[in-house]
This record gives C-alpha cells, sequence and structure tokens, in this order.
C-alpha cells in the first residue's frame, strides 16, 4: 500500500488532499504539533485522519531536528510520498523528499518558493518579470533604498515570509511607509508553530493592471500551466481577497502571456515535481508581472472550484505525483465556478449573516464563524466570516450571481 507523509494538515486544503489519498488507496500519516491538531484541525479533518491513517507529532520551529526524526520516520514506515498542506513547511518537504529519493522540488531552491526576499532575487536572475523589488532590513534603509533605486510612490509593502494577505500594504508617502514597515516586521514566528521568519520587508514598485492567478504542475522538470482565473481583493491601502472565479473570462493571447510566466516562474524557483500556486497581474499592455508564488495547492478552496469548473482534481494530481504516478491534467468540464467571501463591516461580535438566497447558481454557502464569535474588522483574510461558492455555465454567469448575492447579504456586526 502506499504510504503518504502529510507535513500539517492545517487549512482548508487538508481535506481535498485526504480525500484525494484515500480514493488512491495511500495510507496517510500526518505531522502536526499537539496543540494544532486540538485547536485548529476541523471534526472532519480529525475523523479522516482516523479513519485513513494516524498522527505523528514533532517540532516544526526547529527544521534541522524535524527533518532528522522525519527522516528516520519515514524510512521506518515504509514512506512513498510526501507533501504538505501549508506553505511554510515546502521546503522541509523538499528536503525530506530529496533524502528520501523520492519525488519532490529541488531542495537547494526550495526556500525561495516560501521567502519573497530569496524569490524576487531569484525572479530577477531568470529574467522572470516581476516588479521591481528592495529587501530592506530598517525603515530609514527602505526610505534610501527607495530613493536611490528611483522608485516613486504608491509602493507596495510586505512581510518577506507570511500568507494570507497579512501586512499586505499599499503606501503612498514616507508616513504610510514607516507605519506600514513596522506593521510588516511585527510578527517574527509564524504561528501556531512557532517557526522563525526573515526579519526583512519587501517594498516593491506598485504595478498597476488586473490580478489573477494560476497554477502549474510539474513531473520531472516539465512544467504544465492550468487556467488562468479571477482574483478579486479589496482596494484601498489593505489587500485582502475577496474571492475568485474559474476561469478568467480572457482572449488566447492573454492566456498566453500568463501562462508563459507563470511556467517561468516555476521553473526559475525550482518547482520540478509539485504543483505551483502563482500570483500575477495582466498589465493593459499586454504584459504580465508575476508577483509570487508558493510551491503548494492554492487555498481559497479553489481545488473545488477547478474541480466543478475544468473536472480537474489538483489535490489528486498533488498526491499523485508524490507517490511517483502519473496524473491526467486533460479537462473532462467545460463550465465557470466562483467562490465569493462575506466580511464584516467592522470588527465586534458577529450577530448574524442574512439574504444569501437559494438563486440557481449558489452551489453551497457556509459560516465560519458563528453568531456570537468576534470578528476582525477587515483588513486581511482573516476577517472573513464566511463564503458562498457558485457554479454556472459561464464565467460571466458566475460573477453576475456572486455580484447579487453580495448585494442581498448582510452581515450584521454588534
Amino acid at each position: 500500500m502506499p504510504k503518504l507523509l502529510l507535513l500539517e494538515a492545517m487549512g482548508n486544503t487538508a481535506e481535498y488532499v485526504l480525500d484525494a489519498a484515500r480514493d488512491l488507496g495511500a495510507e496517510v500519516i500526518v505531522v502536526t504539533h499537539q496543540d494544532v491538531h486540538d485547536d485548529w484541525y476541523s471534526p472532519a479533518v480529525k475523523r479522516k485522519i482516523r479513519e485513513n491513517g494516524k498522527l505523528v507529532l514533532t517540532d516544526f520551529s526547529d527544521s534541522e531536528s524535524a527533518l532528522r526524526q522525519l527522516t528516520e520516520l519515514a524510512r521506518a514506515e515504509g514512506v512513498t510520498g510526501v507533501v504538505a498542506c501549508w506553505e511554510f513547511l515546502t521546503p522541509l518537504v523538499a528536503r525530506l523528499a530529496a533524502d528520501l529519493g523520492l519525488p519532490g522540488n529541488d531542495a537547494s531552491r526550495a526556500l525561495s518558493c516560501r521567502n519573497k526576499r530569496i524569490m524576487a532575487r531569484a525572479f530577477a536572475e531568470h529574467g522572470v518579470p516581476a516588479p521591481r523589488t528592495l529587501t530592506p532590513r530598517t525603515v530609514d534603509e527602505a526610505h534610501r533604498s527607495v530613493r536611490a533605486a528611483g522608485l516613486a510612490y504608491p509602493l507596495v509593502v510586505k512581510p518577506a515570509e507570511q500568507s494570507g494577505s497579512w501586512g499586505v500594504a499599499v503606501v503612498h508617502s514616507d508616513e504610510e511607509l514607516a507605519t506600514a514597515f513596522a506593521a510588516a516586521q511585527s510578527h517574527l514566528f509564524q504561528m501556531p508553530h512557532g517557526i522563525p521568519l526573515d526579519p526583512h520587508v519587501i517594498v516593491q514598485e506598485y504595478v498597476g493592471g488586473t490580478e489573477f492567478s494560476i497554477e502549474t504542475v510539474s513531473v520531472g522538470g516539465v512544467v504544465t500551466p492550468l487556467v488562468p482565473y479571477d482574483k478579486f481583493t479589496t482596494g484601498g491601502a489593505r489587500r485582502a481577497e475577496l474571492g475568485h472565479t474559474v476561469p478568467a473570462e480572457l482572449d488566447e493571447a492573454s492566456v498566453q502571456t500568463l501562462q508563459q510566466a507563470a511556467v517561468a516562474a516555476a521553473q526559475a524557483l525550482g518547482v520540478t515535481n509539485g504543483v505551483a500556486h502563482i500570483e500575477l497581474k495582466l498589465l493593459p499592455d499586454g504584459t504580465t508581472r508575476v508577483i509570487e508564488l508558493g510551491a503548494r495547492l492554492p487555498g481559497d478552496h479553489i481545488v473545488a472550484l477547478m474541480r466543478q469548473a475544468r473536472g480537474i482534481d489538483e489535490a489528486r494530481i498533488y498526491v499523485q505525483i508524490a507517490l511517483g504516478l502519473a496524473p491526467s491534467l486533460t479537462p473532462t468540464e467545460d463550465t465557470a465556478a466562483g467562490i465569493r467571501f462575506l466580511v464584516p463591516p467592522r470588527g465586534g461580535t458577529l450577530r448574524s449573516v442574512t439574504g444569501i438566497g437559494d438563486a440557481g447558481a449558489v452551489a453551497l454557502s457556509r459560516l465560519t464563524v458563528e453568531p456570537g464569535g468576534a470578528v476582525r474588522a477587515p483588513g486581511d483574510n482573516d476577517s472573513r466570516v464566511g463564503y458562498v461558492i457558485l457554479h454556472a455555465g459561464t464565467a460571466a454567469e458566475v460573477n453576475a450571481a456572486a455580484a447579487k448575492v453580495l448585494a442581498d447579504v448582510t452581515v450584521d456586526v454588534g
């Protein structure tokens, strides 16, 4: 029986990966922290682990110790594949796969898929179209480097290592830069695992245009792009994600431009056996800029959207590659699917969410915060209180239905 080592089953991709492993007849060993399992895992994930695997505990804050422990464990258990459901563990997965002689990404470049400072350098070295990027350690250094580089406001400020749009801000002055810099540098350990983070801050030129996302699949160094899809975000200084639609409505030339840039980004960062999630912008002149890449499955239930819209199961593909199996990338559907997140008007206590309705395009609606629960003010992805998934024949139909749903919904906060 194939045996899959899964480093962390936290997040909404975990259920998809556990289901894919079960369907492929693979036993799963999930590695986590005890408190993360107890406090962060959903009842469904805990049940799936009990039914088709077991739990192993380690300390991810000490990557070298974890590597030694998990290498010994994998050899003793006869592990045949290694994956992660959390971006911060993708470098460890690459190193572990290399030590075990299993399919994985280039371990020598794996940190560039997590650390945006190293990522920017790799993009520049390989000619990947990306925003001009500075990586200062202090706010004074940031001001000096911005002037020396001849960059002008607005600028984008973000932590070198974070996720979920946390700490990302668009700034328009030296004062706003200083405030955003301090915020981006305010968390130097990734919780709940206590993983130490790079204290540098990323300062980038602001790139206009329209934002999209795209996935790539790599097998033996051959990179195949999937369809680009829409990414909707808030405006203003903070850029949280509001939703996605698969696929994006684009002409063929624009699709090829985005796909070519995504392939170049995956190749530059050594994504040789696995999946990658890439965020890009398409400029009015038809060129593109790669914003960032993660060597992981996409979050935000994109796995479900891609399955609905194209019949492509990215979680199954990810597990197949890890186990040394040949995945199928042939679409079996030609429809569209979307997700829209429900966010509160302000922080406080959630009273109710009303008005979602039962329009034909709504496939699923779910609250992630129950009434009476605390909610955060809008600003990053942690402020969400729920989501709606929609399915229709075309992206235009999904987007129209989503606009109506959001217009009708009321999130009442006390």
